[in-house]
């Protein structure tokens, strides 16, 4: 497993549509291990494939290390897809690991249904709702080139970003010989 850079907004590779995985082979099975890694270091608690600079559509989550149970429940989805949506919407709270430092409330379907291949490659299907349901429908956005800070308005889109290259602009000033990608 290696750690992998974490591609920062403006980065092209955030907004592009990342392509299928074809098969599900060691290339494939060492992605999702660099995005678990990758992911456990920032930490998070979500990273889709094009965050590192694949533009590949997988995803890794592990909503156990909010509650520092890191490994308790770990999906690693390969062309993971939305079938159904409730009607029902629930507000989250939405951070994101490309949009550093900053947060925002996104309102969001309250449950869906994905479908998705397992590292194993069966595929199988689950229903999520609450924090899952909101994680997994920000993930399979970046694979789509969608962030979240596209379902907030314009202005509170700007003050976000404008707040993140600030804070981005103090920790390089406090740590010289380190670089952002901005």
């Amino acid at each position: 497993m290696t750690l992998v850079p974490i591609r920062i907004v403006p980065d092209p590779v955030l907004r592009a549509k990342a392509a299928p995985i074809a098969k599900i082979d060691r290339v494939a099975e060492s992605l999702l291990d660099d995005m678990l890694q990758t992911m456990y270091d920032a930490p998070g608690i979500g990273l889709a494939a094009p965050q590192i600079g694949v533009s590949l559509r997988a995803i890794v989550m592990d909503l156990g290390i909010r509650e520092d149970r890191a490994g308790a429940e770990v999906w690693q989805m390969i062309n993971p897809e939305i079938i159904g949506r409730s009607d029902e919407e629930s507000a989250y709270e939405e951070g994101c690991l490309s949009i550093p430092g900053v947060a925002a409330e996104v309102i969001r379907p309250a449950t869906v249904r994905v479908r998705y291949l397992a590292r194993n490659g069966k595929t199988e299907e689950m229903e999520a709702s609450g924090l899952l349901a909101t994680c997994v429908q920000h993930e399979i956005d970046h694979l789509n080139g969608v962030l979240y800070i596209d379902h907030i308005s314009k202005l509170k889109r700007d003050v976000l970003l404008r707040k993140m290259k600030k804070l981005l602009a103090e920790k390089a000033d406090d740590t010289p010989e380190r670089e952002h990608n901005l």
